[in-house]
């Protein structure tokens, strides 16, 4: 009897759990059992591990080989258990030939304590799998020294500082390094990592848009801000274009950011890819609810929401997506993040997104009430989808014009110009923030409360604000939006408080007096 051990993950949402994989080479029939409530992913290994052992001509186990998997009540899933319970196996078969003297550990010692992820191809070779950075956080918590990962995955381990992580591509050349007769690259340093991925589509720029001055503006402003816009308008007034154009704006992702955007990226089955720029999401209209918050059999996935968090999520023609779904975006705005109840586990996804909405002023899309061919109350009800609720969550509504456009983009400021606006109001907010111990990167996600008490607008501008609220006007929620929006017009201004002319700017720019009378 021979056993031979070593770590791996679970994934529950973006975090990991270390699972221990054990293999006991023994007497009995040739075969591999796994135990510890495994998927048919882990089922179906089996032979896929046996025949990369046998293309990569390394000694397997001709006896009953036992691999249990513990904590064996935690649910386990995915591909990324073959290199390990490969490993496991063969530190096995080699434990009992390996020399007891001697100063060289054996395969089975070495590996103790190594976490090792990877899916194998039957010809031995390791393919990249997704969770790389949960499982390397989770590992830097717990003292873990040494790491391996596929190639395909070099890139995003560089992503977690202080960690030891090397490259195997192969099995054989995982195994060598086990038995110690063999290097393998650093992840750092490897020649095979892949290039970072720009969300941003090439080439695209806010010189582009002819006119539209007004919402330019107002995307900049949402920008600076981290606030959410909706945008009414006609076909061609260039809804699509600005919102497509938001991420050219703003800032690079910082690193933890960085690291945070990829590790989701990396759950939906694209690992790999190092996400350094604001992610740009748009479902189409017939999104699903489960599409949009994330959901799904068995181990739920993130959905748009989640794949949108640190950047932009646009839901074009906002009028035909289903109510339900659009409900559901409530909570995630409020808490910046997306909890997925199942009956036997509840997933957390994060998502601090940035939301964007477009719409047509009505199904024929006439600009003018007196060219609309459809019915009055088919016009006053076309966004009656949009709840009252979710209305009062957008911070900013604008409306374009397609008399508005011109044909000349000549003389249009480019997206650097805008960005460099952005960042400045960006680091003033930052700034003001950080002195008064706020977490907060935008003013957007400064606390209602806080805003309230220790950072109000000036007196008058405070006075105006609670008339309208008196009034019935504007809710709580929405007093507490104009707050942080009119101090994100401050920051664009230089301004060291917003005064009455930034708060009535505010107001107008908030537009819910004409989106509720749109979606009456």
């Amino acid at each position: 009897m021979a056993l031979g051990n070593c770590l791996t993950m679970s994934l529950s949402g973006v975090l990991a759990q270390l699972v221990d994989v054990e293999a006991n080479v023994g007497h009995g029939l040739p075969g591999i059992h796994v135990v510890g409530q495994t998927d048919t992913a882990i089922s179906e290994s089996r032979d896929r591990i046996k025949t990369a052992a046998f293309n990569s001509h390394l000694p397997w186990p001709k006896t009953k080989v036992v691999v249990s998997m513990s904590p064996a009540s935690l649910p386990k899933s995915g591909s990324h258990f073959d290199l390990p319970i490969a490993l496991a196996i063969l530190a096995a078969q080699a434990e009992a030939n390996f020399p007891t003297k001697g100063s060289t550990p054996s395969p089975a010692r070495r590996l103790q304590r190594t976490l090792v992820l990877g899916e194998l191809g039957l010809d031995g070779s390791v393919r990249p799998v997704a969770g790389i950075i949960p499982a390397l956080l989770a590992a830097r918590e717990q003292g873990i020294a040494t790491l391996i990962v596929p190639p395909g995955n070099a890139a995003e381990a560089t992503l977690v500082p202080d960690m030891d992580v090397l490259v195997a591509s192969s099995l054989k050349e995982a195994f060598g390094w086990a038995c110690g007769n063999r290097d393998l690259p650093r992840a750092a340093s490897f020649s095979g990592s892949l290039a970072p991925v720009h969300s941003e589509k090439a080439g695209a720029d806010f010189c582009d848009i002819a006119g539209q001055a007004n919402a330019k503006w107002a995307a900049e402003v949402a920008a600076a801000g981290g606030h959410h816009l909706m945008m009414i308008g006609p076909p061609g007034s260039g809804k699509s274009m600005i919102a497509s154009r938001l991420p050219t704006i703003l800032p690079s992702l910082s690193p933890d950011q960085q690291v945070e955007t990829t590790a989701i990226h990396s759950l939906t089955g694209i690992p790999g890819e190092v996400i350094e720029r604001a992610p740009f999401i748009a479902p189409h209209s017939s999104v699903t609810r489960a599409a949009l918050l994330g959901g799904g059999s068995g181990y739920p996935r993130p959905g748009a929401v989640s794949l949108a968090h640190n950047g932009v999520l646009f839901l074009d023609e906002a009028s035909e997506v289903a109510a339900p779904v659009l409900d559901g975006l409530r909570a995630p705005l409020e808490e910046g993040q997306v909890r997925l109840a199942r009956s036997r586990r509840e997933v957390t996804y994060p998502a601090r997104f940035q939301l964007v909405m477009a719409a047509n002023p009505c199904r024929c899309a006439a600009e003018e009430p007196s060219k609309c061919r459809c019915k009055p109350h088919a016009r006053m009800n076309y966004l009656s989808n949009l709840s009252g609720p979710l209305r009062d969550r957008l911070d900013m509504v604008v409306t374009l014009s397609g008399q508005a456009a011109t044909i000349n983009a000549e003389g249009e400021e480019s997206s650097t110009v805008i960005a460099e606006r952005v960042a400045i109001a960006r680091e003033r907010a930052a700034a003001r923030w950080w002195a008064d111990g706020i977490s907060a990167r935008t003013n957007g996600d400064v606390p209602s409360s806080y805003l309230r008490r220790q950072r109000p607008a000036a007196d008058a501008a405070m006075v105006m604000l609670s008339a309208y609220l008196a009034d019935g006007e504007i809710s709580q929620r929405g007093l507490d939006r104009v707050l942080r929006l009119s101090w994100t017009l401050a920051d664009l201004e230089g301004k060291k408080q917003p005064d009455l002319d930034e708060v009535g700017r505010a107001l107008d720019l908030r537009g819910s007096i004409n989106v509720g009378r749109l979606a009456a």
